[in-house]
Parts: C-alpha cells; structure tokens; sequence
C-alpha cells in the first residue's frame, strides 16, 4: 500500500524549524505509503518489520530534465484546485506512471527565478526511498508555459475506494497486515524528519485497480491540529493512524464531523471531553475556548468490544491498547511509529497475513 499525500496536504521537513513541504497539493508529490495487497500479485508482508531502514537516495539536482514529449498522456486521473494528475506512458522505458504538474506562480517566477521552496520539495520527495513509500522518479519539462512536472509511481486506486466496495470490512490478520507496512512507511518519514499531515484511507494507494484522488476531509486530522495548534510534532500523523485502524476495522470513519467544531465534538463524544489533566496546556489552545459538548469518560471501549454476543466486531486488549494509544488526547503520550510496530497486538493470534491476501473486491476501471 502506498502512502500518497492528498490534495492539500502537507509534508514536513524538520531540520530545527520545520519546513512545510506540499505533497499533494502545490507540488502534490506522494511520498506515502504503499500497502502491498495487490489484488493480482498476493503480496502482503507480516511480522515486525526490521529496524534497519532503507537509505535516502543521492539525487543529482544539477543534471538536465527530460522533456514531456518523452511521455504519451493516456487520461486525467484527477484534475482540482491544486494542480493536475496526468496517467501517461513513459516512451523510453515503456511504462506507465503519473505526473503531476508543479503550480507555480508563473508571474513571480518571471520575477524571483523557479521558487526554492519547490526546489526543496522536490529534492526531500526524490530522495525518499522506502518499499512503503510511493516513488518520485524524476522531474520533466516542457508543454506550452514550458511547465515543471513530477514523474510518479502509477498505483491505480486506493484503500477508500476498495473499502467502499467490499462487503464485509477487512479480516483482523488482514487490518494487521496494513497496518504493518502503513506504520514502516510512517516511521521512514518520521526517520527522516518528515511530516506526513494528511494521512486518511484515500491516499493509501493500491497496486491494482483503482479510482481517482478524492477531496480532503478532515475525518483523520488530530486535534491540536483541529484547535489551532502552531507547533506539533511526529503525533499528528499517529493520530491519523488511529482513525485509520478504526476504519479499516469497522469499514467507516471512526469521526465524520464536516467542520472543525463538529469534528472535535464528535471526537470528544467518543473519547471525552480533555481537560489540563489529561491533556497539559490544552486550555491554551486557541480552538479550546469554543463551547464543546462534555463527555465525562471515554466511549471508546463500546466501539470495539472484547467480546460480542451477536457475532459483530470484537477487539482484543492488546488491539484495544494499540488503538486505544493511538487516539491519545496528549500527544507526548501518543505512541510512536516504532513503538507500534512491535506492539504485542502483530503477534497475537490471528497473525498478520504475509500472502493470498486479497481485497475481496473488484474496482471498476
């Protein structure tokens, strides 16, 4: 499964300051994570993944680009308010990816040179390298403003869309499964002083079939983000991981709110209204003067039972635990990518799957 940033959604570099660098949106790169359930292929790791992590790779900004005439347009994969997704084959090597064109003021171009922000988005998201990472190849030129363009790994549809539809949600080994190789894609970043920021079902991408990117939501954004939070860490992106294990678990959003008010009221129903207890300085937040609804204790126990006596889902308690750590208020106590990979949870019956893992579904072309 490939991790693949949204429309708006922002990566991060942290170097001392943190430096906001678009992924999906002016530059819209993916550098996400890739969940290896390949409908055709069957090929799911399991187990803890190792510590060793995969090198970032040496690019050599200074070389010439290839132009777009090298590449054959096919379709629009998706067309929105922050650029354009092109499915094009690659004529030199025969293959088929994505590009995706960079948004650039062309007038401040004409005045400043190409952007050095875009230059450091493109040298952070080629040098990433990682099998749970979706691949940026290279950088091309050409068409009619004599555009800049990012060359992508084609992966045809993603996690949402395969989700909506199945019948049935994922089985336990399977969730394990993803969730392995999402949290060694979300660790590589977090290694890498990377901040993902948009982490949700529709841009974990699939190898096999697929639908277009969808608009952004705010169903998987955590909530000191949600109150205003100016500085924030690696736990944004935990969250989000939370609220992907709930979905894949249950085959819904754990929250669903359409604004931020909404959203945070529903999180606060589910898991309590936080306080300074719980969560240190949150009446410091600029969003916490808001009225909330107050949810004395968390509920969140009730979603996902330890046992059923109707044959619906049931979570263990070391699932429960991970889950539980995932969607923590404070996020100093949030747990972290490398911690959750070897969470007792991957090692309890049923284990992951590791192949034959299939999505239970076809999409449509």
């Amino acid at each position: 499964m490939l991790v693949q940033e949204s429309e708006n959604e922002d990566l991060e570099e942290d170097e001392g300051n943190c430096m906001d660098v678009a992924v999906e949106h002016d530059i819209d790169s993916p550098a996400g994570c890739l969940l290896d359930t390949d409908v055709e292929s069957n090929a799911c790791r399991s187990g803890t993944p190792e510590n060793v992590q995969p090198p970032r790779r040496c690019v050599n900004m200074l070389q010439s680009c290839r132009s777009i005439d090298e590449f054959e347009r096919l379709n629009t994969i998706n067309e929105g308010t922050y650029g354009v997704v092109f499915r094009v084959r690659d004529k030199k090597a025969d293959e088929v990816v994505a590009l995706k064109k960079i948004k650039i003021d062309k007038k401040r171009e004409l005045e400043e040179g190409f952007p050095l922000t875009s230059l450091r988005e493109i040298n952070i998201l080629l040098s990433l390298h990682h099998p749970s990472i979706v691949d940026v190849k290279e950088v091309v030129v050409g068409g009619h403003d004599n555009d800049t363009f990012m060359v992508m790994e084609y992966m045809e549809h993603d996690l949402k869309g395969v989700m909506e539809a199945m019948e049935q949600p994922y089985h336990q080994s399977e969730v394990k499964c993803l969730m392995l190789q999402l949290l060694e894609g979300v660790k590589y970043l977090h290694d890498n002083w990377v901040l993902h920021r948009d982490l949700k079902t529709s841009n974990l991408l699939l190898n096999n079939r697929g639908k277009p990117f969808s608009q952004q939501n705010i169903s998987q954004m955590a909530p000191e983000l949600l109150l205003g939070a100016k500085e924030y860490s690696t736990a944004i992106d935990m969250w989000s991981l939370g609220c992907i294990m709930a979905e894949l678990l249950t085959k819904k959003p754990l929250f669903s709110g359409k604004t931020e008010i909404a959203q945070l009221n529903e999180i606060f129903r589910m898991l309590g209204t936080p306080n300074d207890e719980i969560w240190p300085d949150y009446s410091k937040l600029p969003g916490a003067r808001a009225q909330f609804v107050k949810q004395p204790r968390n509920r969140l126990r009730e979603k996902f039972p330890a046992v059923s006596f109707t044959g619906g889902l049931t979570l263990s308690e070391s699932g429960f635990d991970l889950l539980n750590r995932l969607l923590t208020f404070d996020p100093e106590k949030r747990i972290s990518a490398d911690a959750a990979l070897n969470h007792e949870w991957f090692r309890e019956v049923p284990l992951p799957k590791n192949k034959g893992f299939h999505a239970n579904t076809s999409c449509s072309e």
